[in-house]
């Protein structure tokens, strides 16, 4: 074809391109403009709108664009939608590469086929190769039922890679929509979960099943939803109004994490100034039974505005979540005393150890403010395994490689003290305010315990256990003792806390720990 015949409106390279033009105007409307209308009337954006929203400004680039489904039965022969319900490809968020899916209700209800779970696991293994994030945003009705076990052996290559990826890239999942039966076992999977609030929910069996095997009648919200899973079963770790800000979360989510587990997450550029916090001396209360809120404290530490807590309405009597210091990202790991005086539970130990091991995965320093009186008793403890899930925490501290600080600001009370990040379990420096007390147990139980034949035989059993009390809380309820041997680096004033974390974590920027060689420990599960 000569130049002359290329540029006549007719030619065959104009019917080309007018065709590729065609085909993508299809695939970027993924079923008709009048479904992209109906999900705006609901409040929700297109799979293509959260992927454009989510991303830099131009900076995604779609793959498999073109796919079909390959099924021909129940009538699937005639029903074909470019890119087969879900959205793949790669782009940049702050400039770093990110991967990502995007399922589109609109097709087929966002269910996954043969060829919809070959597109995402090609972009999960690009994700391996190249060491960059993976982000998936749900919408999903599920399986597609037409194509029977080949969806079914879709969902198992994704929880394959999901699994392999662990703990080698960051792996996010947004809930936008619905997330059912095995669909949420890739979630599940991955790092973090962020859920809508009205509009998304996860569950094994619907809500259908559940009344017709339980006899129980119960809504999809209540079952599965964003409130229930943040709340009462720790599933999602963040939840948003809406889809606009679940996106953003998720943007500054990923502002605190490495590109993978060989970088270190970026620094932000800080000039060290006066680093005292005098608001820190009057936090703590004098007396040692009064509450108070954790995260004033961590406020005065970190760099202002910079904390992105985790899992904030679950398991609330600890906290956890990512913050700077000095510009440097790190992770926090806090007991809160405003809520069950700060004490660990079963909940508390599996959200303080999942948290853990994301950050030694990733190279995120861990920070631990020690305020704990123990472990929480009871049968309802004991029989939901407190022994086995407090030794989850424990494990997960005595694993991590990646510099350990801690700060005892009061309360460091019997087991738990060992758990909390202890220099016994491998912590770099532990340092403690003056109002620090470190012991087996409370003053006045211990009195009781050592003391308990002076006291019964005493003409005022009350007034001698008081004495007693003081008598033990003089001795142990300080943390000299413990800086005796050398158990506590240093006793320091609350204000100088900002300014010594500083200190430390920069000189332990290249700390470097080795486990004995082994295929993978143990954890107890």
């Amino acid at each position: 074809m000569t130049q002359e015949q290329a540029k006549l409106p007719g030619s065959n390279r104009d019917r080309k391109r007018d065709k590729l033009l065609s085909k993508r105007n299809e695939s970027l409307l993924g079923g008709g403009e009048r479904r992209i209308e109906a999900q705006h009337n609901k409040g929700k954006l297109t799979a293509r709108e959260r992927v454009n929203y989510l991303l830099d400004p131009d900076s995604f680039e779609e793959i498999g664009a073109f796919v079909k489904h390959r099924s021909t039965d129940f009538g699937l022969d005639k029903q074909h939608y470019l890119g087969d319900g879900v959205v793949t490809g790669y782009g940049t968020i702050d400039g770093r590469l990110v991967y990502i899916f995007s399922q589109d209700f609109t097709v087929f209800g966002g269910s996954l086929s043969e060829t919809h779970a070959e597109k995402i696991c090609k972009i999960m293994d690009m994700a391996m190769k190249n060491g960059a994030p993976v982000i998936g945003l749900n919408d999903s009705g599920g399986a597609r039922i037409q194509e029977g076990v080949v969806s079914l052996g879709g969902y198992a290559d994704i929880f394959y890679r999901n699994t392999l990826a662990s703990g080698v890239i960051p792996q996010i999942s947004a809930i936008m929509g619905p997330c059912a039966g095995g669909a949420v076992y890739s979630p599940a999977i991955t790092d973090f979960i962020s859920m809508v609030e009205h509009t998304s929910y996860m569950f094994v069996t619907g809500p259908n099943v559940v009344k017709t095997v339980t006899n129980e009648e119960v809504s999809s919200e209540d079952l599965g939803g964003a409130s229930v899973h943040s709340a009462k079963s720790g599933v999602a770790h963040l939840t948003a109004p809406n889809e606009i800000a679940c996106l953003d979360q998720i943007r500054a989510l990923l502002s605190y994490m490495p590109q993978n587990c060989e970088e270190q997450a970026a620094m932000m550029d800080y000039s060290l100034g006066n680093e005292y916090r005098y608001g820190l001396r009057d936090v703590v209360p004098d007396n040692p039974n009064q509450p108070y809120d954790i995260r004033e404290v961590i406020k005065d530490v970190i760099d202002a505005g910079s904390f992105f807590e985790i899992h904030r309405k679950f398991a609330e009597n600890i906290v956890v979540g990512f913050a700077r210091l000095a510009g440097r990202s790190i992770g926090i790991v806090a007991n809160q005393p405003a809520f069950l005086a700060g004490v660990l539970d079963v909940k508390s130990s599996q959200k303080g150890a999942r948290f853990v091991r994301f950050c030694d995965a990733f190279n995120i320093p861990l920070l631990v403010f020690e305020d704990v009186p123990g472990f929480l008793p009871g049968t309802d403890q004991e029989w939901n395994a407190i022994i086995t899930n407090g030794a989850k925490l424990l494990y997960a501290f005595c694993e991590a490689t990646v510099p350990r600080i801690t700060v005892i600001t009061r309360k460091a009370y019997g087991g738990a003290y060992d758990v909390m990040n202890s220099k016994h379990i491998g912590a770099d420096l532990n340092f403690a305010w003056p109002s620090a007390e470190i012991a087996v147990m409370g003053a006045k139980g211990a009195a009781e315990i050592i003391f308990k034949s002076e006291i019964n035989s005493a003409k005022d059993p009350v007034q001698a256990w008081a004495e007693k009390e003081a008598e033990y809380a003089g001795i142990f309820a300080n943390p000299y003792r413990a800086a005796e041997r050398g158990f506590i680096d240093e006793v320091i004033l609350p204000e100088e806390t900002r300014f010594k974390l500083i200190k430390g974590f920069k000189m332990l920027e290249n700390k470097v720990d080795h486990l004995p060689r082994k295929k993978h420990g143990n954890i107890p599960l």
